[in-house]
C-alpha cells in the first residue's frame, strides 16, 4: 500500500490542506508529519493569503497515527521522543500559522486528526463526525505538548472525558462541549466551510493576524505591558484601516489589500 501524502490545493486567497491516506482512513505517518509542518511553515510565508482549510481526503478526516510504525518509530524512549517531536512541530505550525485555520471534519477525527483540528482556529463538521482519542485501549498515553492543544480548547472535564473513557463522541456532542464550533449535514459541510474562508477572506488580513496574535497572547494570563497596549493600535498605520472607513462611510464593500 501506498504511503500516505499532504496535498495543497489553492483558489484565490484560500489554501486547502488535504490528508491523504485514503485506505487507513487518513492516518498520519512520520513522512505525513513532517510533510504537514513544511506546507504550514510555506503558507505561514504566503503573504497573498487570507484563508486555508484543512480536511481529509474521502469521507475521513484522519484516523490518528498510523499504528503500523509504532514498532518501530517508537520502539525506546529516544526513538518516541523524536517521533512525537515532529508531531509537536505540525501541530505547532498549524497553531501559529498567521491565516485564520479552518477544520473541514466529516467522518472519524480520532488521535492525532482529533489534536489537527484543535490546532486549528475554527471547526466545522458534519453530523456523521466523529471525535474521539481512545488511546487508552491501545495502552498509551498522549503525548503532554499534543496535550495541550486539546486541553486548551476542550478544557479539562472533556478531556478526561475523552481519554479516561476513551468513547467517541458524536458531531452534536463534541459541539455542545465546545470541541465544534458548527455542525451541518455532510453534505452541506464543504460549502459550509468554503462559505466560511470566503467571509474570513473579504475581511482585512491584517486584522485577522492581529486578532489571532492577541488571542494567543490573552491565553497566557499576564497582564499586557505598555508597548503592547500601544502595538495593539498598529491598524491605525494601516491602508486597510483607511479603505475601511472609506468604504463605511462610501457605503460600499471595501477592497482590502493587507498593506
Amino acid at each position: 500500500m501506498s504511503a500516505g501524502a499532504v496535498l495543497l490545493a489553492r483558489a484565490g486567497e484560500i489554501a486547502t490542506v488535504i490528508l491523504s491516506n485514503p485506505g487507513k482512513k487518513n492516518a498520519l505517518d512520520a513522512a505525513m508529519w513532517r510533510q504537514l509542518a513544511t506546507v504550514f511553515a510555506e503558507l505561514d510565508a504566503d503573504e497573498t493569503l487570507r484563508c486555508v482549510i484543512v480536511q481529509g481526503e474521502g469521507d475521513s478526516f484522519a484516523a490518528g497515527g498510523d499504528l503500523a510504525e509504532f514498532r518501530d518509530a517508537r520502539a525506546d524512549v529516544d526513538s518516541a521522543l523524536i517521533y512525537h517531536a515532529q508531531v509537536a512541530a505540525a501541530l505547532q505550525a498549524i497553531a501559529s500559522c498567521r491565516h485564520p485555520v479552518v477544520a473541514l471534519i466529516l467522518g472519524p477525527c480520532i488521535g492525532g486528526g482529533l489534536e489537527i483540528a484543535a490546532a486549528c482556529d475554527l471547526r466545522i463538521a458534519g453530523t456523521a463526525a466523529q471525535l474521539g482519542a481512545p488511546i487508552n485501549r491501545l495502552g498509551f498515553s498522549m503525548y503532554p505538548p499534543e496535550l495541550a492543544g486539546l486541553l486548551q480548547i476542550a478544557g479539562p472535564a472533556t478531556v478526561r472525558e475523552l481519554l479516561l473513557e476513551g468513547r467517541l463522541l458524536t458531531a452534536h456532542e463534541a459541539y455542545e462541549k465546545g470541541l465544534l464550533n458548527r455542525v451541518v449535514a455532510d453534505d452541506a459541510a464543504e460549502a459550509e466551510v468554503l462559505a466560511t474562508a470566503q467571509r474570513i477572506a473579504s475581511g482585512a488580513p491584517l486584522v485577522a493576524r492581529w486578532h489571532k496574535q492577541w488571542i494567543r497572547r490573552l491565553q497566557q494570563g499576564k497582564p499586557l505591558t505598555e508597548e503592547e497596549l500601544r502595538a495593539s493600535f498598529a491598524f491605525l498605520d494601516s491602508a486597510d484601516y483607511a479603505e475601511g472607513l472609506a468604504a463605511f462611510f462610501e457605503k460600499r464593500a471595501p477592497c482590502f489589500t493587507g498593506n
